[in-house]
């Protein structure tokens, strides 16, 4: 290139490198956006292509952060080369390594101590400003910081949907528009009246197309791709968008373009990606749908819908008893199929505390209230055995591996007042399991009514139907769930279904309903039944065959639910699960059904209410 283009010609080699990835370097976004606009999001070729630009999106940061290093430097030697690139390297394994764990429990302070949502996106922030610094410190430009800290901070567990949603309003109302209003006022594109000038923007427009292209078709080639998705891997990874104008912005803030230079690069960003949607719409309309990505979406859509695959973090309180270490394992088992983070309160703590001042009355009762061998531990070590013999619930099932999940224990446990404080820290599913479930007068106790009562969100409650100390069953091989076709009974059958895939037991839908099947029902009526019937049976048939569990169907038309609810659970299931609603009232209520069941059968229960 002629040295006037160059801002200075003594540092060719580093505005080389730099200009180099700048033409080679995709936007993740543009790329995302087509892709998920042409449904080929989770399509083989599709996660190919954005998995191949966020590799290249990262690599080319990481140059571009020792090109930054190299200028800063102001020479290219050994020790400024080695400096930049070991400081780089030190960086990123501290980051994904150490740094992790940090980004991870800051975000978790925030959350946990802080009522509002605005403090978690304070901190993150914060993350993102003090990454940006360290780079700084070492050599390296800050934007290699705060890229990674948009990494650590994207795959934080407790960052709930509510906090991400509200930082990409941050971020596209405040900070894009400025950063490219900025960007704009530094481009002019008058200077492509030159001959020169122009010929070069056709150039640099060539080489990163055809260089683009031509180096994504033969590696997709190599990897196995046939020629079509090879087309369509080159046609999708030839998009700059606003990833190179940020690269141009921070060259040209850097010194190492010149004002002419950046116009260009912003002109063949603009012009490659105006071209890159056509073109890959083109290639990918070329590709048919194969049976294994047909079973994977349909799959993924289940899960996209469904209720235990979207909670993000579990709240389990639980004591010693068996409907408490039951709890404890349903809770290990929905939080292993997906690694979702899981606190557990220990309400035997306060139990085993009220225990020591009755020591006297204990002596002469010979059922005491905490057994004695017990450490408040047994709950937690159930809950880590679920987790870890659960598999995670994949779109594909050679994709699946051990249940992995964060468990925090704060210290100290309470009573239904640390339940209520907990709960306002945002999660997404309670799971209750106390020894004193049911009141001797009838429904659910005012223990359990008091734990409860705060938590607004979805609600598990067991009921073993066991002693206090009676070991709570670890496997269930017949499951029955109720079912009428509406939302709330099928949240139940996921969280049915998914304990049976981890019991490998066989469940039974019931299906209830209070209409009467009669001759004398309209025959308008009768259709009407039993489209719905089909309907929700067709739906639970789905989600049996997702979570792979063997299904049964039976239906139930000529009785009342609660009566036909129990007549079948009689014949000798090991559990039920009851999707309810919550009633208002000071007291835990789930309507007469619930209430029915609860007084009369024999056989283990989850209420599930939502």
């Amino acid at each position: 290139m002629p040295a006037e283009f160059l801002p200075r010609p003594d540092t060719r080699l580093v505005t080389s490198i730099f200009l180099g990835t700048a033409l080679s370097i995709s936007s993740v976004k543009i790329v995302a956006i087509v892709i998920r606009e042409m449904n080929f999001m989770r399509r083989d070729l599709g996660q190919i292509i954005v998995a191949s630009a966020i590799l290249e999106d990262t690599i080319g940061w990481v140059i571009i952060a020792v090109a930054f290093g190299l200028a800063a430097a102001g020479t290219i030697d050994v020790w400024s080369v080695s400096r930049a690139v070991l400081g780089t390297g030190l960086f990123m394994v501290a980051s994904l390594t150490v740094g992790r764990r940090i980004v991870f429990r800051l975000i978790r302070w925030a959350n946990d101590n802080f009522k509002s949502d605005f403090p978690v996106i304070t901190t993150i922030l914060i993350i993102m400003a003090a990454m940006a610094l360290t780079t700084q410190l070492i050599g390296v430009n800050t934007v290699l910081g705060a890229f990674v800290a948009g990494i650590l901070i994207g795959e934080s567990p407790i960052l709930t949907r509510h906090i991400d949603e509200e930082l990409r309003d941050l971020i596209v109302a405040l900070f894009m528009p400025v950063f490219f209003g900025l960007s704009g006022l530094n481009a002019d594109l008058t200077i492509l009246r030159s001959p020169d000038l122009a010929l070069l923007a056709v150039g640099l427009i060539a080489i990163a197309s055809i260089g683009k292209f031509l180096g994504a078709f033969i590696g997709g080639t190599i990897g196995g791709l046939s020629r079509a998705e090879s087309l369509a891997l080159g046609c999708g990874m030839n998009a700059r968008g606003s990833t190179e104008v940020i690269v141009a912005t921070l060259g040209l803030s850097t010194g190492l373009l010149s004002q002419n230079l950046f116009t260009l690069i912003v002109t063949m960003a603009i012009v490659t990606t105006t071209a890159m949607p056509s073109m890959l719409r083109w290639a990918l309309k070329r590709l048919p749908l194969r049976k294994k990505e047909r079973l994977r979406l349909k799959r993924e859509e289940l899960d996209a819908n469904g209720f235990v695959t979207n909670l993000e973090r579990l709240l389990v309180a639980a004591d010693d008893s068996a409907n408490g270490k039951f709890a404890a394992q349903l809770a290990g088992i929905v939080a292993g199929s997906a690694g979702k983070p899981t606190t557990i309160l220990d309400l035997a703590a306060k139990a085993k505390k009220d225990s020591g001042k009755a020591k006297g009355a204990a002596a002469t009762d010979r059922r005491p209230a905490v057994d004695a061998r017990s450490d408040g531990k047994r709950s937690e070590q159930a809950l880590k055995r679920a987790a870890a013999a659960t598999t995670s619930l994949e779109p594909e099932p050679d994709e699946e591996k051990p249940g992995n999940v964060e468990i925090i224990t704060p210290r100290p446990a309470g009573g239904p007042e640390a339940v209520a404080d907990e709960a306002s820290k945002g999660y997404d599913l309670l799971v209750v399991g106390i020894a004193g479930t049911r009141d001797p007068k009838g429904g659910f106790s005012q223990d359990l009514s008091l734990i409860t009562h705060e938590f607004d969100g979805p609600l598990v409650v067991v009921d073993t139907r066991s002693p206090r100390h009676e070991p709570a069953r670890e496997r269930h091989g017949r499951v029955l769930i109720p079912v009428n076709g509406t939302d709330v009974s099928r949240r139940a059958v996921e969280v049915g279904l998914t304990l049976a895939r981890a019991s490998d037991a066989h469940v039974t839908a019931l299906y209830v309903t209070r209409a009467s099947a009669s001759p004398a029902t309209s025959p308008p009526r009768r259709l009407v039944m039993r489209r719905n019937e089909s309907g929700a049976l067709k739906d639970i048939a789905a989600l049996a065959e997702r979570y792979d569990v063997p299904l049964r169907n039976t239906t139930r038309a000529d009785m009342a639910p609660d009566q036909a609810i129990l007549r079948e659970a009689g014949r000798g299931y090991d559990l039920v699960v009851l999707g309810v609603s919550r009633r208002p009232g000071d007291v835990l209520f789930f309507g007469n059904t619930a209430a029915a069941v609860l007084e009369r059968s024999p056989t283990l229960i989850l209420f599930v209410a939502s």
